[in-house]
């Protein structure tokens, strides 16, 4: 390791703090682990639920929704990614922009062979909280798509919202 004493980089690897909204990990007994992590391409939604998958005991749920007036074609990608990959999925808003929320929600289910299985949420603060309050102790609940961003746009306005924010307050951490 470059020379330095292994229990050196080891102690100084314990001091490492995770970058904000990128598979940062929120706990609490009794609770689900949300993952908030900034997957909003077909490759970066598998990866994070692969890497979910291997600390979950039990159910993997995501959280996700594509961004408006932005590429289409990765939509129905992310949702066949996420109906194979996770074993509940959560589609709901995220970046909506100008686009009709219920249009990029349509065409994230085409991609999906069973699209019936997945929960459909507008409202992205309803569909995290849906999914964390009914995930189970041992489940793991991914929250993709926004990670450090504490904004939605909707329309032409920028709101408030972070999920980083909503899952602290659902956990009763701080984030």
């Amino acid at each position: 390791a470059l020379g330095y004493p292994l229990a050196d980089l080891l102690k100084t690897a314990a001091r490492l703090q995770p970058v904000c909204g990128r598979m940062e990990v929120f706990t609490a007994p009794g609770k689900p682990t949300v993952v908030v992590d900034y997957a909003h391409t077909p490759d970066a939604l598998e990866k994070a639920l692969q890497a979910a998958r291997l600390h979950c005991a039990g159910k993997l749920w995501c959280v996700f929704g594509c961004g408006g007036d932005r590429d289409k074609g990765k939509r129905p990608l992310m949702g066949a990614i996420a109906e194979e990959f996770a074993d509940v999925a959560v589609v709901t808003d995220d970046n909506p922009r100008t686009e009709e929320p219920r249009a990029i929600i349509n065409d994230i289910l085409a991609g999906m062979l069973d699209a019936g299985h997945a929960k459909v949420m507008e409202g992205r603060a309803e569909a995290v909280t849906c999914a964390v309050m009914q995930a189970k102790e041992n489940d793991v609940v991914l929250v993709a798509g926004k990670g450090h961003e504490d904004y939605q746009i909707v329309g032409n306005q920028r709101l408030d919202y972070s999920d980083r924010v909503t899952v602290a307050r659902l956990l009763g951490v701080i984030a």
